[in-house]
């Protein structure tokens, strides 16, 4: 199982992401990613950092897969936490990478983003 914890929704994902994941971890599950208060402090982000864990947790002991990761990206303090919380109880967390596509037009540049592999942490 890979539990998506990141800004982007499995419905959100390409097709190509999609296959990827399923591929190296069968099936795939969505953790809404928080919203992070800008002035929460280190304890409120070891707080939810804490009650997210524990929900990845409750997820993965239902997995019936032979793999299993979380897939983290999006407020770097929550996700750097996050990860490291997990990956001290030997929980596998990977990252997504990708290549980013850049036009300059007369409104600015406009980009967007190919997926390419998942790396882990």
């Amino acid at each position: 199982m890979l539990i998506n914890i990141s800004n982007h929704s499995l419905s959100e994902w390409d097709d190509n992401q999609v296959r990827n994941a399923k591929h190296l971890f069968c099936s795939i599950t969505d953790i809404e990613f928080p919203i992070v208060d800008p002035e929460g402090d280190e304890a409120y982000i070891k707080n939810l950092c804490e009650k997210y864990a524990d929900l990845i947790r409750r997820k993965l002991s239902l997995s019936k897969d032979a793999g299993n990761a979380v897939h983290v990206m999006g407020e770097f303090t929550f996700a750097f936490k996050l990860v490291a919380l997990l990956k001290s109880e030997g929980i596998k967390c990977v990252a997504s990478t990708s290549k980013r596509n850049s036009v300059l037009t007369d409104e600015g540049k406009l980009s967007s983003f190919n997926f390419v592999r998942f790396r882990e942490y």
